[in-house]
């Protein structure tokens, strides 16, 4: 199991806005402060995950989706039956799972 740092010390510094730019132009991308560790305490950075390019048309997809399933919800939340209100998310449900299932799969 990977232990986690949890880093809960804090230095507040004071620059100007030449030496701040000094800082950001020195640096190699990324974050500053994950610089500054590097090079002040000879700390190798956390390995970086690399993620998939998306698919454009299966984000968009995904996207018209869930703006289909946020209207959906919207409509029952107006219904006044609860059996209704059921079985609407009962369907709900399962096209979250179906979703899941999809994105689990292109995941891999």
């Amino acid at each position: 199991m990977k232990q986690t740092i949890k880093r809960n010390k804090e230095i507040k510094i004071r620059l100007t806005e030449a030496e701040h730019q000094a800082l950001l132009e020195r640096m190699d991308g990324g974050e500053l402060a994950t610089w500054m560790r590097s090079v002040c305490l000879d700390e190798k950075p956390n390995k970086r995950r690399n993620y998939k390019a998306a698919d454009p048309q299966l984000l968009a997809a995904l996207g018209r989706i869930g703006g289909n399933l946020n209207q959906i919800a919207r409509q029952v939340n107006t219904v006044e039956s609860d059996i209704e209100k059921l079985r609407a998310f009962a369907e709900l449900a399962v096209i979250r799972e179906q979703l899941q299932g999809i994105l689990a799969n292109y995941d891999r």
